[in-house]
């Protein structure tokens, strides 16, 4: 359990201290799902990108009336194109994401990028099999038909609010699922169950033991259904290196769609805090990596 510190200001980035906050949307979601944190961070004085999945230069009413760019969608091409743009950065930025933007997180870290990351309520990396009633319920959706493997999977109303919003009364979450919700991609979601039963590291791999990553921090809201605490503590137990920080933090209360719930000010505040004070001051060498 974590005490939420209250909202404070301040006056930018302290001199040689990462400048620039990326944040990682995931499945379900567009980067609009980070409209408030993107605002609240630009208002502290840094500059936020959001960067979207390929494809997903339109807004949600596009994607939600032509999802074909979503069905067509594999894990390394967002993970390729999110690298781009961390290539194009004077500086290693803090690394934020949800949901399966932790998952790209993780995938980041592990791969030289970013000064530091923070991951809310993250899907899992490769490895971690535990799965809870509620994930299963919740993700049911995609698994129940295989043909859904090469289509584009959406939620109705009422599996948002189970998966997303269980603790945000119906009108909160159907303003939030008609701002918020596109379909997920069949066919990474697929490939990530059938990874743990694939011989070699899959497309959500990571080195457990990389003693250069750079430090991670998993934020788990204890309400979560779709990502429950449990998922966030067996994730957390698999990394195994002495030499980079990696912590956990649960917040009581707290849905899956945690930064858009009352408090969100308070959590943004307090990862932000503690990325500053974890941040490497530039790109860690990786061994193996290009």
């Amino acid at each position: 359990m974590t005490d939420i510190p209250s909202p404070r200001a301040s006056s930018g980035p302290a001199p040689g201290a990462p400048d620039t906050i990326v944040l990682v949307h995931g499945f379900w979601v567009t980067p609009r799902s980070w409209e408030n944190w993107k605002a609240h961070y630009e208002a502290r004085g840094y500059r936020v990108l959001a960067p979207g999945y390929p494809g997903f230069e339109v807004e949600v009413e596009a994607l939600n009336a032509d999802p074909t760019p979503i069905a067509e969608l594999t894990l390394p091409q967002v993970v390729d194109h999110l690298a781009q743009v961390l290539d194009g950065l004077d500086r290693p930025p803090i690394l934020i994401g949800h949901s399966a933007g932790g998952t790209l997180v993780q995938i980041l870290l592990d791969r030289g990028y970013g000064a530091v990351g923070v991951v809310l309520n993250s899907a899992p990396t490769e490895g971690v099999r535990v799965l809870p009633l509620s994930q299963l319920r919740s993700t049911f959706v995609a698994f129940k038909n295989p043909a859904n493997r090469h289509r584009a999977v959406g939620l109705s109303p009422e599996q948002w609010h189970y998966a997303f919003t269980n603790t945000f009364s119906d009108e909160e979450s159907r303003a939030l699922y008609e701002r918020y919700h596109v379909p997920a991609s069949g066919r990474i979601l697929w490939n990530s169950v059938l990874a743990n039963f694939m011989p070699g590291p899959q497309d959500a791999a990571v080195d457990y033991g990389n003693d250069a990553r750079p430090p991670l921090l998993f934020v788990s809201g204890g309400e979560d259904h779709i990502m429950p605490p449990s998922v966030q503590r067996s994730n957390l137990k698999h990394y195994r290196s002495p030499h980079t920080v990696t912590e956990i933090e649960e917040y009581p209360g707290y849905a899956h769609l945690l930064p858009a719930q009352e408090g969100w000010e308070r959590i943004a505040d307090h990862v932000l805090d503690w990325a500053v004070a974890h941040a490497r001051g530039s790109r860690p060498e990786v061994a193996g990596a290009q």
